[in-house]
């Protein structure tokens, strides 16, 4: 559940901002937030519009002067937003008239919002909790359609519901275990104990679902760097081409085109993936080319999956192994054999010998749907049939911290005192995901990465 609001104090500075993308548009959104909301309309519209209703205005400067006109909106609090009394001014969407618009409201009294201070206010007002507030900026910054459909999701709280089932279930727990200190150790029943174990086995297989749910939807939220890797002209920029499905990569017959790593965000089922061709790995003593190599490999030490590539009609030869060799042992490693068009009956998209291995051909086509699901299997991607959590690595790692503690309290169920001590501490680790206990610090670096005006 969201953070309950605050008890009143001293009032907040009212904060400004323009709510819509830099450039010019249609329509640009000015949002004001703060008790000084009133008296902000008043001088900006000559008036406060009526609640949660669209009024034409005309919005003027301090002198009086005309700046635009177009659609208020008033949210009185604390059915806004924020949880205060909230401001919205829709007019024209030049950078000009929206900067002078923005600027009469800080006439008026406000100031300039600072990034995510807005849903900072609606956490900190209880109107949002800590991972319902993340899930808002997961969702403007989402990759793809199914990364959006995530993001929603989080943000109308399926995921905070999640924690909080498993927060309950550890309560329930803690209370039992309390219950059992209250007793000399001759007098605690088995049956008590038995009884705690078997929670506790619940609660570990539902914690270890939400943690599989929430590293599937973590790979829609990054995606996954895929670094195309070969000795030159294996048709690596081919592959490139064809996975984009565009002309993305020059590909001649002259070994050395490719200087550069080439990035090409490419989607598949809804995931994805940054494919980074690189130049061939070979010595060469052309400075530009040698350069291009030292690049290949340092993305190569920071890839998700490697791809290494080979042609098929000649298999892997010394040079090959001695590259195989070199790899990087954090990435996932598939072999791909491309041009098997030029082998008579090699079956493209077969795995042949060992795991890992695909054959393709880039010219025809050959085999791409075998390397796609290949690539879905090496991010880890089990399919969509049942709705992930797009997750950050604060929220991967607290699960993790979880786990482990529920694993002690396994190891320890025979001591109470301890029992009891890594449950709260599992507990401590899951309420930190939606807000209940987070440090200051946190939430300034959690909400400095939004953008402004939100």
């Amino acid at each position: 559940m969201p953070r309950s609001a605050e008890a009143p104090g001293p009032r907040r500075e009212t904060i400004a901002a323009v709510a819509t993308p830099p450039g010019r548009g249609g329509i640009g959104v000015v949002r004001v937030s703060g008790d000084l909301v009133p008296e902000v309309a008043r001088h900006l519209l000559g008036r406060l519009p009526a609640a949660r209703r669209a009024s034409h205005c005309v919005a003027r400067d301090a002198a009086g002067q005309k700046i635009d006109e177009g659609i208020a909106l008033y949210f009185a609090a604390p059915a806004s937003y924020t949880g205060e009394p909230v401001l919205e001014f829709q007019g024209h969407g030049g950078p000009v008239v929206l900067q002078a618009v923005l600027a009469a409201c800080l006439d008026a009294g406000a100031r300039l919002a600072a990034p995510g201070e807005f849903t900072q206010r609606a956490f900190l007002n209880g109107r949002l909790d800590l991972a319902q507030a993340e899930a808002v900026a997961d969702l403007i910054d989402a990759a793809s359609r199914e990364a959006a459909r995530s993001a929603l999701r989080s943000l109308q709280g399926e995921f905070s519901a999640a924690i909080e089932a498993l927060v309950r279930s550890l309560t329930e727990l803690r209370a039992l275990t309390e219950a059992m200190l209250d007793f000399p150790e001759d007098e605690v029943d088995e049956l008590h104990r038995d009884d705690a174990l078997e929670r506790l086995a619940r609660v570990r297989a539902a914690l270890e679902d939400v943690l599989a749910r929430s590293r599937q939807g973590s790979l829609l939220r990054s995606g996954i760097n895929v670094v195309l890797a070969g000795r030159p002209n294996v048709g690596k920029s081919s592959l490139l081409n064809r996975l984009a499905g565009e002309e993305r990569a020059i590909v001649t017959p002259v070994a050395g085109t490719t200087r550069d790593a080439l990035r090409e965000a490419v989607q598949i089922e809804g995931v994805p993936f940054n494919v980074i061709d690189t130049a061939g790995l070979r010595e060469s003593r052309d400075e530009v080319e040698r350069l291009g190599v030292e690049r290949a490999w340092r993305e190569l030490e920071r890839a998700d999956v490697a791809l290494a590539v080979f042609e098929a009609d000649r298999g892997i030869g010394e040079e090959d192994r001695q590259l195989l060799a070199r790899l990087p042992v954090t990435a996932h490693r598939l072999h791909v054999f491309n041009k098997c068009d030029l082998v008579p009956g090699s079956m493209a998209g077969r795995r042949p010998s060992e795991p890992g291995e695909v054959w393709v051909s880039a010219k025809t086509g050959a085999g791409l749907d075998a390397l796609r699901k290949a690539l879905l299997e090496a991010a880890g991607w089990r399919g969509a049939g049942e709705s992930v959590f797009l997750a950050r690595e604060r929220h991967i790692r607290a699960l993790l911290r979880a786990a482990t503690h529920l694993g002690a309290a396994a190891e320890q169920h025979k001591q109470a005192e301890f029992f009891a001590e890594e449950l709260r501490l599992a507990q401590q680790a899951l309420t930190e995901i939606t807000g209940e206990l987070t440090p200051d610090d946190l939430l300034g670096e959690i909400f400095a990465r939004f953008c402004i005006g939100k």
